[in-house]
């Protein structure tokens, strides 16, 4: 691997691509988060400190919250805490799927691991000896870091020569035609093919042949002509 970039094709026939977080971004995100809970805290501890035994237990109750659910909070929420959001960091499965609640715990709850002998110095070690940059918690939760990639909101068609359409299509099946276009550069060779061929009645023709004649399709429409 040259990059940070992990790359695998889904049972659907889609190439994924997921851009992996090394360890200085993390622990960036990690002392954002940290200042966070830190904050939470303080505030917890002069606000509640005045109620006595009772303000006491609640702002424990609150440390171990902050200092266990954080994470687990945010990354059900959203994908990742405000730390790594930062950043632009995102937490999912290894074959990119979000994380659900077990991996989560599991990944969180594994920092104490992490943590020893001291200043996390057993995940970092992990991290670099591992080539997706997991740490314990990662790899026991089957979890991975990445960078959030951002979305195109522009319709991205590879170049040809638009061609009318040999018989009139609805809406639904022209919205079809254009959505197959715009996902080539995530559809890999033999999917782009197999999904053509479906549409040989259409097209009149098969494999590479078939796609093409898709992409000229779909720049016609694209061209609203």
């Amino acid at each position: 691997m040259l990059d940070t970039t992990k790359k695998f094709e889904v049972p659907e026939g889609v190439d994924l691509e997921l851009r992996l977080a090394g360890p200085v971004i993390r622990i960036n995100a990690w002392l954002i988060d940290a200042a966070i809970r830190l904050a939470i805290i303080v505030v917890a501890f002069f606000t509640l400190t005045w109620l006595g035994k009772v303000g006491i237990g609640v702002m424990l109750l609150i440390y171990f919250l902050t200092e266990w659910f954080y994470p687990v909070f945010f990354e059900l929420k959203q994908g990742a805490t405000p730390g790594k959001r930062l950043f632009n960091l995102y937490v999912c499965h290894d074959d990119g799927t979000p994380v659900n609640w077990q991996s989560s715990m599991l990944r969180n709850l594994l920092r104490v691991a992490d943590f020893f002998p001291f200043a996390y110095a057993l995940g970092l070690l992990c991290m670099l000896a591992n080539r997706d940059f997991k740490r314990l918690g990662d790899i026991a939760a089957g979890t991975v870091v990445v960078y959030r990639e951002k979305e195109s909101i522009a319709i991205s068609i590879l170049d040809a020569e638009p061609t009318p359409l040999p018989v009139p299509l609805t809406l639904t099946e022209q919205r079809a035609i254009l959505d197959f276009a715009e996902r080539h550069a995530y559809l890999s060779e033999s999917r782009q093919q197999e999904l053509a061929n479906h549409l040989s009645e259409l097209t009149t023709k098969q494999g590479e042949e078939g796609v093409k004649e898709l992409y000229c399709y779909a720049n016609w429409l694209l061209k609203g002509q």
